[in-house]
């Protein structure tokens, strides 16, 4: 059977209404914090085991490697498998969108083609995301980065792996909240100047694999953002690693302040024009 964004979004567009009270409960009681909510099984099981199937490999993915991050993306979608497409833009149906502007109170919603920082994710053993604040805008900085979408598909995927969703809805001083990135879970969290999220270090010899997209608007998710770049700090356990990532995200937010999209253009958007290998 052929996925297409429209019949998988049908599907995900069912599981959201099923779930619609749940979703508006969990989302209503973070709000002032860290907004967020996560979705068990969106789709069925054979679809979500397809899904996983088909990820590409990290020998075809782009390696991401720092003293922030640890971890491999994967973004230009006809390169690989038709069903990382048609899985990754289902979360982009207008349906979806209204669904979560509607419920959530958003005033308006945008889906982002470029996929701008998104796409797929994949991690593997002492693969990490330090704690960190995403990228305030868009590629172009014009619209407001308000909601990040997550949907994990490596099946039986426990606790004792790491690899899991860190907010920090209370800052860094105080210990996270572990949303487990369970197989055929979706989650969307909030992002705005206190949407600290991280990734723990990865122990397991398998691969976690996540379908991520972000969503944009006109407007903050509060009065209080400002443009930042993405922003990374260090574990509190690890002090002269924070001082290091506060300095460097320092100097990265002084550079955009005289150059505005950044001095080196930003790699990670599909470009649906290239060709694949």
């Amino acid at each position: 059977m052929v996925h297409t964004p429209a019949s998988l979004a049908d599907l995900i567009l069912a599981k959201l209404e099923l779930k619609k009270d749940e979703i508006i409960t969990s989302y209503q009681k973070s709000v002032d914090n860290i907004g967020y909510f996560f979705v068990d099984d969106l789709l069925p099981v054979s679809i979500a085991n397809e899904i996983y199937d088909k990820f590409p490999t990290t020998e075809q993915s782009v390696l991401k490697k720092s003293i922030r991050e640890y971890k491999y993306v994967a973004y230009q979608m006809n390169q690989y498998d038709g069903l990382m497409k048609a899985i990754t833009y289902a979360f982009q149906d207008s349906r979806i969108l209204d669904f979560f502007r509607d419920n959530l109170n958003i005033k308006s919603l945008y889906a982002d083609e470029n996929l701008y920082a998104g796409g797929l994710s994949l991690m593997k053993k002492a693969n990490f995301l330090n704690p960190h604040l995403d990228n305030s805008h868009d590629k172009d900085r014009e619209r407001w980065r308000v909601f990040n979408l997550l949907y994990y598909v490596t099946p039986n995927w426990s606790l004792e792996n790491g690899g899991h969703l860190e907010l920090w809805p209370n800052g860094l001083k105080q210990d996270p909240l572990t949303i487990e990135s369970k197989f055929n879970r979706l989650v969307v969290m909030a992002t705005h100047h206190k949407s600290w999220h991280s990734v723990s270090k990865i122990n397991s010899s398998g691969v976690r694999c996540c379908v991520s997209n972000y969503y944009f608007s006109e407007y903050s998710m509060s009065e209080k953002d400002r443009f930042h770049v993405t922003s990374f700090r260090g574990r509190p356990n690890r002090r002269l690693m924070d001082f290091i990532l506060k300095l460097d995200a320092k100097f990265r937010m002084s550079l955009r302040q005289v150059f505005r999209k950044g001095i080196v253009k930003n790699r990670h958007v599909y470009d649906n024009q290239k060709k694949s290998d």
